[in-house]
């Protein structure tokens, strides 16, 4: 997967895509090619009231959304990019951003 935890991403298609909204990965979801975004795909749950909540009411939460409907974002450049996997001296692998050519993260550790 080219999107990690606590990348930043901005929604592409969707119901969210309109407002542009950019937010952080909380978790992976690698299996099902899901990701769950900060405060994008908001629904709500309605609760009886119980010992947690006494009052019950409307919950709201995210839910998880395609990895193909989000586009990560740059921390360099501040914008939506496709990612490349380059190959260092030292033998760890990075990813890139392919139009600043800034390295985002590690993708795995350097060689011996």
């Amino acid at each position: 997967m080219h999107i990690k935890i606590d990348d930043t991403v901005e929604i592409i298609t969707g119901a969210d895509a309109a407002s542009e909204l950019r937010g952080k990965v909380l978790k992976v979801f690698p299996d099902t090619g899901k990701i769950l975004v900060e405060g994008a795909a908001k629904v709500y749950k309605h609760v009886k009231p119980n010992d947690k909540n006494p009052r019950g009411g409307k919950l709201s939460k995210e839910m998880p959304i395609a990895i193909s409907n989000v586009m990560l974002v740059c921390p360099e450049c501040r914008e939506r990019t496709k990612t490349g996997a380059k190959i260092k001296e030292d033998g760890s692998k990075v990813r890139y951003c392919k139009s600043c050519n800034a390295e985002i993260g590690q993708l795995s550790p350097a060689k011996n």
